[in-house]
């Protein structure tokens, strides 16, 4: 690492070298002509032109930092570039161009952040739009006479109930991923039973799938297999992809698949939907982020599912990955450890 402190040793040994020729001329001075006057007006000449010297040089030195730093401060130069100073300022040319790197690279995540956040607040403005439009809507049918209708009043009750459980999910979500990636939401990791988990969960789940031609299959795991994580954020990874998988597919199976390696488990779950098309893959964690708008609306679910498990697996230390070929459907899977 570049030490600033070498360019005042710099300075030491030009005010070192420039005393000593000093002492040596007055040493030389006096013994060649012992007249006092002319030894202290020659030194003081001397002592004069040092001061001048060294002092217009530092003075340079230091009106080409103070310029450099001004122009950093208002961005008046590109900072993708280095600076260039005297080459006796070399480890502070140094020194500043590593603070030029910091700034650029803080700014570029500056605006990504800000990029991110305006995406973010307008893609919720427009999620709870949907749901409190379509409540505002159904009711006020309802007011305006359809109340008294028995034809339809359950109907749009029923319908307006609907909007109100996505609008809720929709805020659960995102506190959930607000506190994911604010780093508020503890976990408590401990070790559990994966089948049994499995069973409770496909116990849970069947009913969501019961009146469609859906089966949820799970695929044998040892009795006693134990992994290490937290149960209940696990739990809402598997519901995430589970309703993920059920909300691509119209018939077939979703499979629940358990590798058991040395140290770890591989968990897939396996569907034989639509699939996802290879230019989404990259992109189908983030936020919001929906593989087909029009039918994403359709089957509901409030385009933070993904991103929690994102969120979620990597606090296990883990990655959620996928393999998909559009029309073949899809499989997702992680690791966690056991």
């Amino acid at each position: 690492m570049n030490n600033p402190l070498s360019a005042a040793s710099r300075y030491r040994k030009e005010l070192f070298l420039s005393l000593s020729s000093f002492i040596v001329i007055s040493i030389i001075f006096y013994s060649l002509n012992s007249n006092p006057v002319i030894y202290i007006f020659t030194g003081s000449i001397w002592l004069v032109v040092l001061y001048f010297y060294i002092g217009k040089r530092r003075y340079s030195d230091l009106s080409d930092i103070k310029k450099t730093l001004r122009i950093i401060a208002s961005r008046e130069m590109e900072l993708t570039s280095n600076i260039e100073l005297d080459k006796g300022l070399g480890d502070i040319q140094a020194e500043l161009n590593e603070m030029i790197k910091k700034i650029n690279d803080d700014f570029i995540y500056l605006k990504k952040l800000e990029q991110t956040r305006r995406e973010f607040l307008g893609n919720v403005s427009h999620e709870l739009k949907t749901p409190i439009f379509a409540i505002g809507g159904y009711i006020e049918t309802l007011l305006n006479g359809a109340i008294s209708d028995p034809r339809v009043n359950m109907h749009f009750l029923q319908k307006a109930y609907d909007h109100t459980q996505n609008l809720s999910n929709l805020l659960n979500d995102l506190i959930d991923i607000s506190l994911i990636e604010s780093g508020q939401l503890k976990m408590s990791f401990r070790y559990f039973n994966l089948r049994n988990f499995l069973a409770e969960l496909a116990e849970e789940f069947n009913p969501t799938i019961s009146e469609t031609p859906i089966q949820l299959v799970i695929q044998p795991v040892r009795k006693g297999l134990q992994i290490y994580g937290d149960k209940t954020r696990f739990r809402q990874v598997m519901i995430n992809l589970l309703q993920n998988a059920v909300k691509y597919s119209t018939e077939g199976s979703i499979q629940i698949i358990v590798e058991e390696n040395s140290d770890d488990c591989t968990i897939m779950v396996k569907d034989e939907g639509v699939g996802i098309q290879e230019d989404d893959l990259s992109r189908i964690f983030e936020r919001f982020y929906r593989v087909d708008k029009a039918r994403s609306r359709d089957v509901g679910g409030t385009g933070l599912g993904l991103a929690i498990v994102k969120h979620i697996l990597e606090a296990h230390n883990s990655k959620i990955e996928v393999k998909s070929k559009y029309g073949e459907g899809s499989t997702f899977f992680f690791k966690l450890a056991k």
